[in-house]
């Protein structure tokens, strides 16, 4: 089933702010300026952090990949506590719901977009001629993000929040 972008942004937006509020966790430790961020709107994209360049390769990596750590984090996070009750005790709470669905949309989210592999690629382009390990690892790894931002079509974002939330809890218990 095909549903446009922007109906899914509206639907799972605590996902949408949260990954930009990553971005600006991990400019904000690295000392990086944000100079202009929004955290949600109608449009595309539904939210971007700009912030001032860098020169760190391990700087640009954090803030590119911010958001994955920090969406599938605390998808499990939300999602763990709100899943066991409904699993296996069979208690149909409302608010464990409401916590599946804010946790999903949530890990929803984590997959960096294709700006965020795109400045990942110039930076590491740059930092593989000093040898940095990590930027020979990250070519492959941008190569992942456009993969998975292109099977967001057929709702790998989804199945990723879902495989986090609540197939990691019931491969666990």
């Amino acid at each position: 089933m095909i549903i446009p972008g922007f109906l899914v942004s509206i639907a799972t937006f605590p996902g949408v702010i949260t990954h930009e509020v990553a971005h600006m966790l991990f400019c904000k430790w690295r000392k990086i300026a944000v100079l202009d961020v929004c955290f949600f709107r109608f449009g595309n994209p539904a939210g971007y952090v700009v912030h001032e360049q860098t020169d760190d390769f391990m700087t640009s990596f954090l803030i590119s990949i911010g958001p994955f750590i920090v969406n599938s984090l605390l998808c499990i996070i939300i999602c763990f506590p709100a899943y066991l009750p409904v699993r296996f005790f069979g208690v149909e709470d409302p608010l464990s719901y409401f916590l599946l669905w804010l946790g999903l949309s949530i890990g929803m989210h984590a997959f960096p977009s294709n700006q965020d592999a795109s400045n990942l690629y110039k930076q590491a382009k740059i930092a593989v001629r000093t040898g940095n390990p990590l930027a020979l690892v990250s070519f492959p790894l941008v190569l992942l993000i456009y993969i998975a931002n292109i099977s967001s079509i057929v709702w790998a974002d989804l199945a990723y929040g879902i495989a986090l939330g609540i197939g990691l809890p019931a491969l666990l218990f």
